[in-house]
């Protein structure tokens, strides 16, 4: 479970405003003190932020207020929008989840948390990061493979027998993030499946630590305004 303070969660939101988004993490506006009309919030949803967020609400009279909270475009969430989808639009999202984890990536940014829930769809059908609880630079995570166990005991282990620090991250267990949709995991394995090999991300960390600059484009290419100069038609 995550252990992160309300403090701690406001430093990762600040950050994100200074650091090159890549295109691929939404904007946030921050509001303290908002206030809605009560009646427009069913007793269903009250119960739910009583249950989630009790500290940061208070009702005063016909008004429900907010002491702190985070406003970002409207998106469909990953995870929900493959329930749906068809073979070729889950082939295209997940093309755009594996992109964009690797844009950010090269962008000095580790989502942390790589959940399908933890990403949305927009309505261009480009895929953003917008959970910002445990991200962190890339060149402060220390990417490892799994150790092979020594003896069946450690083989059959629950827990890891292995020694783990904060900030170790073993890119094998990525695969763990598809655990509830194999259509979209076999998709991801076919277009992205680097992102599993521990070679990969520390090729991106020595890359950022030789200064190298990767271009981001913040559309697909056959989007994009062409560069060639206009065929005008030949008059007679």
């Amino acid at each position: 479970p995550k252990e992160m303070t309300h403090e701690q969660v406001k430093a990762k939101y600040a950050l994100v405003k200074r650091w090159d988004r890549a295109g691929r993490m939404a904007d946030t506006q921050e509001f303290k003190n908002l206030a809605f009309a009560r009646d427009r919030f069913s007793d269903e949803l009250m119960d739910e932020l009583h249950k989630v967020a009790p500290s940061v609400i208070e009702e005063h009279g016909k008004a429900l207020v907010f002491k702190h909270l985070y406003v970002e475009r409207r998106m469909t969430p990953l995870n929900l929008y493959l329930r749906n989808a068809t073979d070729a639009q889950v082939w295209d999202v997940m093309d755009e989840y594996g992109n964009a984890i690797k844009q950010l990536a090269a962008a000095n940014i580790f989502p942390g948390d790589m959940l399908l829930k933890n990403f949305g769809v927009t309505r261009h059908g480009r895929v953003v990061f917008y959970d910002y609880d445990e991200i962190v630079p890339l060149t402060e995570c220390n990417f490892r493979k799994i150790p092979e166990p020594r003896t069946e005991a450690e083989e059959m282990a629950s827990k890891p027998w292995y020694t783990v620090a904060p900030n170790d991250i073993f890119p094998e267990e990525f695969s763990l993030f598809f655990s509830g949709n194999q259509r979209a995991r076999k998709v991801f394995d076919q277009l992205h499946s680097d992102i599993y090999d521990v070679a990969f991300w520390k090729g991106l960390q020595d890359q950022i630590h030789s200064g190298y600059v990767e271009d981001f484009f913040p559309y697909r290419r056959e989007l994009r305004f062409s560069r060639e100069p206009l065929q005008h038609a030949e008059t007679a």
